[in-house]
């Protein structure tokens, strides 16, 4: 393996997830990712002397690459990542606001509602529309009442009880007194707090902070992670996502209730970011795409117990303490989990990795017949002095061209740049566009949302097969185009033909999780390794912009049902057309220098495709992905 691909290899650990750590928390790591890469180089023939005996890699080789041990730990924490999903759309059903209009004192009697007579508000209240005209009751002492959403108005002197009345009208505010359809929704953050009429913007600000603190979270835990090891930071933040889970749900104000969840989408992200750093350095590389591509999967199936939860718990509280508790079995053992060989190794703890060693060994039935210092212990000290000088020289050389400006060096650089990040923030608005949107889109919104989250599971396997056979950018561009033509089709389907709109937003959903999980590998495979991590980290960043402004854009549901899928469409279409200028990179070597990247797609590379092609399957297999955030 080239000193690129061991690279890339490393830092796509840190930065495949679906809240990937920032530039910020790369530059961080930038000394533990050059001390594993100095551990696994491979020289060229006929410097066999100066090979390390063995690369810690090779412990899967010897102790299996995905055996008892390896995947009791990876469904554990893979377990616990279902809370993830969870937590990042239980806003879904926490902030729904069901029917509503002013309220009014004394006992109503009759309503009246176009050429509809009922007793009473709760009767009319689930066929209500707002915009419609407003509803006429009486009350026991004779008044008549105008009751729209954010105002009442008090009849003068009628004379008949009728829908239509054209005298004089007293019009006042609710002031806080409104009466809610609970035929849906019995009790959510929205009946409690009245956040609607001119409270409704707080209501709508719970996404947008809860995105700010994944991006947050991304940042701190990832940084974190490399500095104090991958399992304390595994264990906080499964503790904390039970405990400010739990605390949500008796959080006693509207202010309380943000904050709680702010806390509650950092450390969810940080878990996020951690885990599939932990169980990548689990697993051998054989089996390292499909394993972190399930964990996002898992992401997937929080989706679904979130849809299935809302349907089944119609009280906010108590919905939000179920979701909390559903993956607390977690708790249970996680105290138990080892740290990861390669985190051991780079810290130089090796009697902690022999007893690693010996376990994993024992679990699958094998005999440990290797020692932790030959993971790393050169054949001669000439070997050893050459690579701790290069694993000291390299960090000062990438220290010095670590500049965003090195990503915008040419105008063929400049553009390559501007499409790559665009198809981050695409990915990630369109992911959660079509989450939080699912349930605007007409019909059972439950079964909505829980297909949102289920046709993520085929799209991850297609999108794994695809980007290895037909390469990266004929598997991104059409994907994105799909997911722009599905919805911008959505246009003319007509209102009465709710199940093709369905159809056709899932189908969007489907190809932008295949274009969102694709770009974390493609974009290591289009930039060299001095800027590799910037190109990952920005990009990142462009993710978590995309996530923050996600719930705006759903919100203009209330211009037009299906004016977010549309802002989508559109968006995805013309970045698919980008995607297309794009070089392919399957197959091809990892380039090291700017000039290198640069002439990717434009002239055949002068490496040897061989190597090229070793490099490609053994460094880039770390990166999943898909397949998050």
């Amino acid at each position: 393996m080239s000193v690129s691909g061991c690279v890339c290899m490393c830092v796509s650990v840190c930065v495949c997830v679906r809240a990937p750590p920032t530039f910020a928390a790369l530059r961080g790591n930038r000394r533990l990712l050059f001390r594993v890469a100095a551990l696994t180089i491979r020289c060229p023939p006929g410097r066999e002397t100066q090979t390390p005996k063995m690369t810690v890699e090779a412990l899967f080789d010897q102790l299996g690459h995905f055996k008892r041990f390896q995947a009791c730990l990876y469904f554990a924490a893979v377990f616990q990542s279902v809370a993830c999903g969870i937590h990042y759309l239980a806003s879904v059903f926490l902030v729904e606001t069901p029917n509503f209009v002013c309220s009014v004192p004394g006992n109503i009697t009759d309503v009246l509602y176009g050429n509809l007579t009922r007793s009473s508000l709760d009767d009319i209240l689930p066929i209500f529309k707002a915009g419609t005209g407003p509803l006429v009751v009486r009350t026991a002492d004779g008044q008549q009442w105008e009751l729209s959403r954010c105002q009442c108005a008090l009849r003068t002197n009628p004379k008949d009880f009728t829908y239509n009345f054209d005298g004089n009208k007293t019009v006042t505010a609710c002031n806080g007194n409104f009466v809610y359809d609970h035929t849906e929704v019995y009790q959510s953050i929205v009946t409690d707090w009245d956040l609607v009429c001119e409270r409704e913007w707080l209501a709508k600000l719970c996404q947008p902070t809860f995105m700010l603190g994944v991006l947050i979270g991304a940042l701190v835990f990832g940084d974190i992670a490399d500095r104090v090891g991958r399992v304390r930071i595994l264990m906080l933040t499964s503790l904390c996502q039970f405990g400010l889970g739990v605390c949500v749900a008796f959080s006693g104000n509207y202010y309380l209730f943000v904050v709680l969840r702010f806390l509650l989408a950092m450390v969810s992200s940080g878990y996020l970011v951690v885990v599939f750093v932990y169980v990548t350095e689990f697993t051998g590389l054989k089996v390292r795409t499909w394993t972190s591509m399930h964990v996002h999967a898992a992401f997937a199936v929080g989706i679904m117990v979130v849809a299935l939860t809302g349907y089944l718990v119609r009280v906010w509280w108590i919905y939000q303490i179920i979701l909390s508790i559903c993956t607390s079995p977690f708790l249970l053992f996680c105290w138990k989990f080892p740290e990861t060989p390669f985190y051991l190794m780079a810290k130089g703890r090796y009697k902690e990795t022999q007893t690693l060693l010996d376990t994993i060994a024992r679990f699958n039935g094998l005999e440990c017949r290797m020692r932790a210092e030959d993971l790393l212990e050169p054949e001669d000290k000439n070997s050893r002095a050459l690579l701790e000088k290069e694993s000291e020289e390299r960090p000062l050389q990438s220290e010095k061209k670590l500049s965003i400006l090195d990503l915008f060096g040419s105008w063929r650089m400049a553009g390559r740049t501007c499409t790559v990040w665009a198809i981050w923030f695409i990915g990630s608005l369109g992911y959660y566009v079509f989450s939080l949107g699912s349930v605007n889109l007409g019909g059972n919104q439950y079964i909505n949302l829980f297909l949102a989250g289920a046709v993520e599971l085929p799209s991850y396997l297609v999108g794994c097969f695809a980007m290895d056979r037909i390469g990266r950018k004929r598997t991104c561009a059409p994907a994105l185009l799909l997911a722009g033509i599905a919805c911008m089709l959505i246009i003319v389907v007509p209102s009465d033909i709710k199940v093709l709109a369905i159809a056709l937003s899932m189908t969007g959903k489907f190809a932008i999780a295949i274009a969102f999980g694709l770009i974390y590998l493609y974009t290591c495979e289009l930039y060299p390794t001095i800027i590799r991590s910037l190109a990952v980290g920005s990009g990142s960043m462009m993710c978590r912009v995309g996530s923050v402004v996600a719930p705006f854009c759903v919100y203009l549901a209330d211009v037009w049902v299906y004016l977010p899928q549309l802002i989508v469409g559109i968006l995805a279409f013309i970045i698919g057309v980008l995607t297309l200028l794009l070089p392919e990179t399957l197959g091809k070597p990892l380039t090291t220098t700017l000039e290198e990247a640069e002439a990717l797609g434009r002239e055949p590379s002068k490496r040897n495709s061989a190597l090229g092609n070793k490099d490609a399957e053994d460094g880039l297999e770390m990166n999943q992905h898909v397949d998050s955030a």
